[in-house]
C-alpha cells in the first residue's frame, strides 16, 4: 500500500481554531471534516508552554480511516474522536501546567484503543472526557470541533 494513501498527520493550534469562522476558518475545517479527513481532536490546558500560556488543541488528521487487519485497525470512516483533556495536568509553579505519565497514557491510551479492532482494549466513551462523534453529529453542530461540544 502507498503510504501517501494512508498518511496521517499531527499539528497542534491555538483552541480557536477549533472554532472560529474568521478569515475562512470555518470554510476550511467543513471541508476537512466533509473529506472525512480528522481523526482526533484533543483539547488541552492552558499553561503547558513556556512561549505563551494559551491553551491548545492537537490536530490528528488521517489519509485512510477505512479497517486495516495488518495494523489492527478497524474502521472509523465518518467518525471522529474528541478528548477533552483541558482539566488534566499539575502546576509545577505558578505559572506552568505539566502533563503526567499518568495523563500522557490516557489520552494516547484512549486514542489507541478507539482506533484499535482489538477487543481487549475496547473504547467507551466517558462523559466529560471522550466521545466518537459521526460526521453528521458534528455538522449539526456547525462543524466545530470543540470537545465538550
Amino acid at each position: 500500500m502507498n503510504l501517501a494513501i494512508r498518511g496521517m498527520a499531527g499539528f497542534v493550534l491555538a483552541n480557536g481554531s477549533m472554532s472560529s469562522n474568521q478569515s475562512g476558518e470555518g470554510d476550511i475545517r467543513k471541508a476537512l471534516i466533509e473529506a472525512d479527513l480528522v481523526d482526533c481532536m484533543v483539547a488541552l490546558p492552558g499553561q503547558l508552554f513556556y512561549s505563551t500560556q494559551i491553551p491548545v488543541c492537537l490536530w490528528f488528521l488521517t489519509k485512510s480511516k477505512g479497517a486495516d487487519a495488518k495494523r489492527g485497525l478497524r474502521s472509523r470512516r465518518q467518525q471522529t474522536l474528541f478528548i477533552d483533556a483541558r482539566k488534566m495536568g499539575t502546576l509545577i509553579d505558578r505559572v506552568h501546567r505539566e502533563l503526567t505519565g499518568a495523563d500522557l497514557q490516557k489520552i494516547a491510551g484512549t486514542y489507541h484503543a478507539w482506533r484499535s479492532d482489538d477487543t481487549a482494549t475496547k473504547y467507551a466513551g466517558i462523559p466529560g472526557f471522550c466521545k466518537s462523534a459521526t460526521t453528521v453529529e458534528i455538522a449539526a453542530h456547525g462543524h466545530v470541533l470543540t470537545p465538550g461540544r
